[in-house]
């Protein structure tokens, strides 16, 4: 019904505890094992498409600098790679198309300058969190949340570590077009560096705030709007 109600256009916010308390009082105990295997599957997908490209990137930069006798043998190569990367792509987008819900989220998530296909298809797979916890909470997670180097009465400086790192990956792609192209994060990022930030430190915050932007989205279910999206951030 939520599925259904997101694909027409229309608001709908749904209580996860209190959708399960009504399955319940249904009769309806099943785990949610299927649903647990779609998102395995859809990380898979993702870690094994990374590996594809690592290895394309790889034999790519040998092109570079091959003797003649082996750049065909690493051209012949690149080019199974390369079919290999359409295939992976083909078959996420299976994935997605397969679940009217993550259909609806995709659009969500890609609604927002800056959030292309695999940048989405990274937070619903390995972000499921998204849109159900605090924005403090998300950035943890993720691993963009200053954290403290404290000891005693010295203060260090605040720096972001840990978290999700193929998150944290592409949310600085994202960031890196944002800063460019999305209004909200452009103007962001040209006052911390009109403030004297440092272009890494500002990137980084802008991270942070496209990641909270983008938990608010998914918790209200609201399509990105950079009018309003700017008051609520």
């Amino acid at each position: 019904m939520v599925a259904a109600l997101a694909t027409a256009g229309l608001p709908v916010v749904a209580n996860p505890r209190q959708v399960r308390d009504f399955a319940k009082a249904m009769g309806q105990l099943a785990k949610t094992d299927a649903r647990d295997a779609q998102v395995q599957a859809l990380d898979a997908l993702l870690t094994r498409r990374r590996q594809l490209v690592a290895m394309l990137t790889a034999e790519r930069n040998r092109l570079l600098l091959a003797r003649p006798a082996v750049r065909r043998d690493l051209q012949q190569h690149i080019g199974f790679l390369e079919r290999r990367l359409r295939e992976a792509d083909t078959g996420l987008h299976t994935a997605v198309q397969a679940s009217p819900l993550w259909r609806v989220k995709d659009d969500l998530l890609q609604s927002v300058p800056g959030v292309g296909r695999v940048v989405s298809l990274t937070l619903l797979a390995e972000l499921p969190e998204l849109g159900r916890r605090s924005s403090k909470e998300i950035a943890a997670l993720v691993g963009v949340a200053p954290l403290n180097r404290d000891s005693g009465t010295l203060r260090g400086q605040r720096l972001v570590y840990g978290g999700r790192a193929p998150v944290r990956a592409a949310l600085y792609m994202a960031a890196l077009v944002a800063s460019k192209r999305n209004p909200v994060i452009r103007t962001f990022y040209q006052r911390l560096r009109a403030a004297g930030k440092p272009a890494k430190v500002a990137l980084t915050a802008c991270m942070r705030k496209l990641l909270v932007i983008l938990n608010a989205m998914a918790r209200s279910g609201t399509p990105w709007h950079s009018e309003r999206t700017l008051v609520r951030a």
